[in-house]
């Protein structure tokens, strides 16, 4: 029967609080799919998101294409 050991048990090293108070709001599949990416993969995608980000800039802003998220009064 194999027991499973604790990462401080492993490491020595005890957890961080702060950094586990943070996990709890990671969404770690996006993390691992990003992961299964290769490098090129990754690279191309943030190239994408650079092209849209000038794209809203070059339109001025995202709330001056009247998207549902404006929420200005």
């Amino acid at each position: 029967m194999t027991q499973k050991l604790e990462r401080s048990e492993v490491t020595g090293l005890q957890p961080d609080p702060v950094i586990e108070a943070y996990k709890r709001d990671v969404d770690r599949t996006l993390l691992r799919e990003n992961l299964r990416l290769t490098v090129e993969q990754r690279f191309l995608k943030l190239c994408e998101l650079q092209r849209l980000a000038a794209e809203f800039q070059k339109t001025g802003s995202v709330r001056s294409s009247g998207c549902c998220w404006d929420l200005q009064v």
